[in-house]
């Protein structure tokens, strides 16, 4: 019940690209006017997005970052991300699907799960190189999308593979060169699979084999902020995207965040963001 209250449909998606409906469980899209949606949100399809120009800024999950063309970004349905406008012109080109779609003839069910670029570090920027082989690849999905093939769906599905096998290549060289720390990766991760249940930096640091003060350390090295601050913020945002829908209680959004009480909730999120959650769900 949770997933479906929490997303956004393809159907949505679709709409706020173009008028044209669609009963497919794929949707491509070539766009100057990216639809900004600055509120955190979460959506049913992965996307896959080629920045052809220009610059957008992103927030996935708790990170912030301005994307710089040439990029990729791949996000995952579970990924509660959220973007800005950062410049006047750009060209992107995105592709989503759901799981189902892609899955088809896959005996694997749990294949789209093994890449790690789909929940965590979802930008990818290009090399020259790069650049110009995910240009061939786009390019080819654009001119399958546009065209009325029988084999559309399964043209786009193998271009699909060939897109997420690149994408691992690329992610798999740069842990290899050590630009990501394995520890703050490893904790990111964990953080985004167990905060609903999960809050105490202790139980991070026992599932990662580590001290509690060498994970902080090594997570505060690496963002900034400590591992206690992050599990705060999760929580912060993930109440945030709950607070969207006006058919949850702020009781029923404190049970989905297991806190003892709607006042200890209350309490916590004031303390985080300085205004009550109804205060906060007035203003959106």
């Amino acid at each position: 019940m949770v997933n479906k209250i929490l997303t956004y449909s393809l159907a949505h998606h679709k709409s706020l690209f173009t008028e044209a409906s669609s009963k497919n469980d794929y949707f491509y899209i070539q766009t100057t006017e990216h639809p900004y949606i600055s509120e955190p949100y979460r959506a049913e399809s992965y996307a896959i997005e080629f920045l052809r120009k220009g610059s957008i800024i992103m927030q996935s999950q708790l990170e912030k970052v301005v994307v710089e063309a040439p990029a990729i970004i791949a996000l995952g349905p579970s990924v509660i991300r959220g973007f800005s406008k950062n410049s006047d012109e750009i060209l992107i080109d995105i592709i989503f699907f759901k799981p189902q779609f892609f899955l088809k003839n896959q005996a694997d069910v749990l294949f789209l799960a093994k890449y790690s670029f789909f929940e965590n570090s979802n930008v990818c920027r290009l090399s020259d190189a790069n650049e110009q082989k995910f240009e061939q690849l786009f390019n080819l999905i654009k001119e399958t999308s546009d065209s009325q093939s029988a084999h559309q769906a399964a043209i786009l599905r193998s271009y699909l593979y060939v897109l997420i096998y690149e994408l691992d290549d690329m992610q798999q060289k740069i842990e290899v060169s050590g630009t990501q720390n394995p520890l703050f990766e490893k904790f990111k991760t964990a953080l985004f699979k167990d905060f609903l249940s999960q809050r105490s930096v202790r139980y991070y640091a026992d599932l990662l084999n580590v001290s509690r003060k060498y994970l902080s350390e090594t997570v505060k090295k690496n963002s900034g902020k400590t591992a206690g601050e992050w599990i705060d913020e999760i929580i912060i945002l993930e109440a945030k995207v709950l607070l969207q829908h006006k058919n949850l209680t702020i009781s029923e959004i404190s049970n989905q965040l297991n806190f003892p009480d709607q006042s200890s909730f209350g309490r916590f999120f004031k303390n985080q963001t300085g205004i009550p959650p109804l205060e906060y769900r007035k203003n959106l």
